[in-house]
Parts: C-alpha cells; sequence; structure tokens
C-alpha cells in the first residue's frame, strides 16, 4: 500500500500545482481586463477575455475534482479498500492504478456504464 500512498500522494502534489497556476492564470485575465475598454467580444483576432476566463475556471474546476478524488482515494488506502472495484468488488488492475490513481472502477466495470 505504501506504492499506492506515494502515487496518490505524488498524483496530488500534481493536481495543486496546476490548480495554483491556473488561479493565477484567472487572476491575471481579470486584473489585465480590468482598466481595458478593448471591445474584445468583437475582436475577429483571437479568442475573447469571457473565453479565456471560462476556459481556464472550468479547468480549474476539473484540477478541484481531481484533488477531492484523489483525496477520496487516500481515504479509501487507510480504510483498506483501495484498489478494489466499487461496483464488483474485485480488484482493479495495478496498471490502471498507475495510469489514474483515483480510480474507483475496473475496466470490465467502466466499460459496462
Amino acid at each position: 500500500m505504501d506504492v499506492h500512498r506515494t502515487r496518490i500522494t505524488e498524483a496530488r502534489a500534481v493536481a495543486v500545482a496546476r490548480l495554483e497556476s491556473l488561479r493565477a492564470q484567472f487572476e491575471e485575465i481579470v486584473a489585465a481586463s480590468k482598466f481595458s475598454t478593448d471591445d474584445d467580444e468583437h475582436d475577429p483576432e483571437g479568442s475573447t477575455i469571457a473565453f479565456e476566463r471560462a476556459t481556464v475556471g472550468s479547468l480549474a474546476h476539473d484540477a478541484e475534482n481531481e484533488i477531492r478524488e484523489l483525496d477520496a482515494a487516500a481515504e479509501r488506502v487507510e480504510a483498506g479498500t483501495y484498489g478494489r472495484c466499487d461496483r464488483c468488488r474485485e480488484p482493479i488492475a495495478d496498471a490502471r492504478l498507475e495510469a489514474l490513481p483515483a480510480a474507483v472502477r475496473c475496466i470490465a466495470c467502466v466499460r459496462l456504464r
């Protein structure tokens, strides 16, 4: 289980760093547009400030969800239930857990949807 704890901790650290970076980007976008009178909504040269804010906000939301999922995975490690499918209770393949440390379902159950 130490390997799983380490993998989850490392994945969480990456997600937290990504979230912090996205939050900083969001603040920069807001700050840059605060005193601007440009009509970016009708500028054919590029994406709008609103689009950039929405994109960064969505990516930050995804990072927050990933952190929550990794925290739940860490709790499953402590409870001794990590690595078991929450649907069929069979073990989740190590390769899947390596790729997706917060996985809660085995491949067979994911395919069933």
